[in-house]
């Protein structure tokens, strides 16, 4: 399976490198989000470019052409090795894993009021050691499957959606609500969502349920012990590059774990988030409040995220200096059946990093980074991240919020230091690799409650998408 995806990888890309001639910036924007592309531009021949896949993108069903069908699929194959995960305490894997990915999707669109999307995926793990993940491998299943209607509002070009089936989702910058893209199998949900663009506004109305991914073939299922509901208004100045966010999100899940214990947990979060670039900065800079109840106890909990940095565009290389800092509360008493962990939802995979040993809950970390453009096709970016506990009294987690030290008894803040190098090369529209090393030190924190190995770990990345 992997050595046909390889093969299929290099003979794509060649036709790939041998066709492509429109510049990238006059064609739709490829995004993890398949159907945010938008390639109904093609029913009229004069901009198509002749290149191999705009025969797939657009193929019309009817004589006006306005039902039509496109399609596309991506290819990933992806090599991780990590050396003393958990800081060497439990289980290791000495010789990494390797993974193997194919998100194929069908888009139809009858007309301008329906649609229906179908994409499935098939991911697969070699050697995952000292088991299969729910992240690593589910070996076909389908990863959306929803139906769009499209109404008109007060004119033509105002209109509402209505959205219903399986679908992935992405808000803000996926610090809450992501499709969890890094790993191998993707965070999806069931459900319906309304949505729409007036002028330089948006909203989105949502219910859902995460669906459960399971390994093998078609046993994928809605989990019934979790649901995310929520309405996000955007508005954007200028352009879509500055703009800010205001929404409201709530979540139910039965018997929620903490490092104070499990209870189910009624959880509603408060936010705002304030993005954009000029004059060489950009910025993204977020707040957090979270209320509700945990068994008995009351959630009080909140946090605050920023990104800024700066482009030296007229310096060789366009350097961009920046700047993540966050901090995430954290329990003050275990003993008390009051909660002030954050809970970080559904957020995006990998998110300090490609390492990923650590999640932002109950914690506080400075991030700083330098990204460098070797030329158009080559980019590196050189980061460090210092860690700290918010809270003594509570322990640490992993991305998805599983518990991965507890507190101990230690009174330690200084969690550890991480580095990272990530090399990408993007020799084409369709393509791109990557390479990433990193290395994560550990403090006085993990030295006082188990294991304290240094940790190790390098990827090598190959994609493919049309």
């Amino acid at each position: 399976m992997i050595r046909a995806l390889i093969s299929g990888v290099v003979l794509l890309s060649s036709a790939a490198e041998a066709q492509e001639s429109q510049s990238s910036d006059q064609l739709p924007r490829m995004s993890n989000f398949r159907y945010d592309e938008d390639y109904s531009y093609l029913r009229d021949p004069s901009p198509r470019s002749g290149q191999w896949w705009e025969g797939l993108k657009y193929i019309p069903l009817n004589p006006p052409g306005d039902v039509f069908l496109s399609l596309g699929n991506e290819l990933r194959v992806r090599y991780e090795l990590l050396r003393n995960d958990n800081f060497g305490d439990g289980p290791q894997d000495d010789d990494g894993y390797l993974w193997g990915r194919l998100l194929p999707y069908a888009d139809l669109h009858a007309g301008k009021h329906f649609r229906v999307f179908t994409q499935l995926i098939s991911a697969f793990a070699v050697d995952p050691e000292p088991a299969v993940r729910a992240v690593d491998e589910d070996q076909l299943d389908l990863l959306q499957g929803f139906a769009d209607l499209r109404l008109p509002l007060f004119d033509a070009e105002q209109h509402v959606t209505l959205r219903g089936g399986r679908q992935m989702l992405g808000y803000g910058s996926e610090r809450l609500i992501s499709n969890r893209y890094g790993p191998n199998v993707l965070e999806t949900f069931d459900g319906i969502k309304a949505f729409s663009e007036l002028g330089n506004w948006r909203a989105d109305i949502f219910w859902m349920r995460p669906v459960e991914a399971e390994r093998r073939i078609f046993d994928d299922q809605t989990d019934d012990s979790r649901s995310l509901w929520s309405v996000y208004v955007t508005r954007y100045f200028n352009s879509k590059e500055n703009g800010f966010d205001a929404y409201y999100i709530g979540y139910d899940e039965e018997n929620a774990t903490f490092n104070q214990g499990s209870a189910d947990e009624q959880r509603q979060t408060i936010g705002s988030r304030i993005f954009g670039a000029a004059a060489g900065w950009d910025w993204n800079t977020e707040l957090f409040y979270q209320f509700g109840n945990f068994g008995q106890g009351r959630i009080n909990a909140w946090s605050a995220a920023s990104d800024t940095g700066y482009t030296f565009s007229k310096l060789p290389l366009t350097p961009r200096f920046s700047l993540k800092a966050n901090i995430v509360s954290g329990d003050t008493d275990p003993a008390d059946p009051d909660l002030q962990t954050f809970n970080a939802l559904f957020p995006k995979g990998k998110y300090f990093g490609e390492i990923g040993l650590l999640g932002p809950y109950n914690l506080i970390n400075v991030h700083p980074s330098l990204e460098l453009n070797l030329t158009d096709r080559w980019s590196t970016t050189v980061a460090g991240v210092l860690y700290w506990r918010q809270s003594e009294r509570d322990g640490i987690y992993d991305n998805s919020g599983n518990l991965i030290r507890s507190d101990g008894g230690s009174r330690a803040r200084f969690i550890g230091t991480q580095a990272e190098v990530l090399l990408n090369f993007h020799p084409s529209r369709h393509l791109e690799f990557e390479i990433a090393l990193s290395q994560f030190m550990p403090g006085r924190f993990i030295e006082e409650t188990g294991r304290s190995d240094t940790a190790y770990f390098a990827s090598a990345e190959i994609r493919f998408a049309f």
